[in-house]
């Protein structure tokens, strides 16, 4: 969610619907005739390309691209988690980039979920199970050790809610995934960072393994933004994620190691007692 692209889309066109989260609006893109942009309560939500499933327009979702296409040697089908599912961008993506591949998606909405399925439809073959689950429940229902990739893309109001944010939810996590699965979470933030300082002490208190992407103005504190976090129990492709987040559109820096341990600045591991949700975004930012 959050999520920046090059050009914003014409207001010509959209669909607009009240879903459980608020008022969802489908906007076409003026550049590209299948292609629409998801947005619930104004807050920039998802793209989808139904022409082409591999383009993702939206900074953070190529950053989770990237992950999905570093998880395993390219087209071997891997088992994905999604909580959060809003429409559905990333999983139409491991469905193309990957085919056979099993995934379920945690979407409590019901409307936004009929919405999507409705007007932008997965394409056949997808391997795509949505169910209308709070994203803990997801995690209490999957088999152990089921997942290959968990990805965390959970908002209420444009904020991540405080029981996706805690020790207690990775843990959960970890029991979902496989041996050598990766866990992957989209934050955003503002200044002074306390927020994405805090997952980042909260993921190293239960990973070994873990890295952050976001573009330099928002690790300098200087504006809200994305921040996607990685964590494993091995070593990460740090090399090439790197190369690949320089390379995009909105280039991106990547923490990790001391550089990371430094960026938390002490900040105390989050606990169901003490989460929070996410800082709201300023005023005017999706203008």
């Amino acid at each position: 969610m959050a999520g920046r692209r090059a050009r914003r889309s014409a207001d010509r066109g959209q669909v607009t619907e009240t879903v459980d989260g608020g008022e969802a609006r489908l906007v076409p893109d003026p550049d590209r005739e299948d292609a629409w942009e998801l947005l619930i309560d104004g807050a920039p939500q998802s793209h989808v390309d139904l022409a082409d499933p591999t383009r993702l327009a939206f900074e953070y979702q190529r950053r989770l691209g990237h992950l999905v296409d570093l998880l395993a040697p390219p087209g071997r089908p891997v088992r994905v988690l999604h909580l959060g599912g809003g429409a559905l961008t990333l999983a139409r993506y491991v469905a193309a980039t990957r085919p056979r591949s099993g995934q379920q998606v945690a979407e409590p909405d019901t409307r936004l979920t009929a919405l999507v399925r409705e007007r932008l439809p997965l394409p056949d073959g997808a391997r795509v199970r949505v169910r209308a689950l709070d994203a803990r429940e997801a995690l209490a229902r999957v088999p152990q050790g089921w997942a290959d990739l968990v990805i965390t893309d959970v908002f209420a109001d444009a904020r991540t809610p405080a029981h996706c944010a805690s020790v207690e939810f990775l843990d959960a996590v970890r029991g979902a995934l496989a041996v050598g699965g990766w866990y992957a979470v989209n934050s955003t933030d503002g200044p002074p960072l306390a927020h994405l300082r805090g997952q980042a002490a909260t993921l190293l208190a239960r990973f070994p393994e873990v890295c952050l992407m976001a573009e330099p103005a928002v690790l300098r504190g200087r504006r809200y933004g994305n921040g996607v976090f990685c964590a494993a129990d091995h070593p990460l492709p740090v090399a090439e994620l790197t190369r690949r987040s320089a390379g995009d559109p909105y280039p991106a820096r990547l923490l990790t190691g001391r550089e990371l341990g430094d960026f938390t600045g002490g900040a105390a591991v989050v606990t169901d007692a003490t989460a929070r949700p996410s800082p709201p975004p300023p005023d005017g930012v999706f203008r």
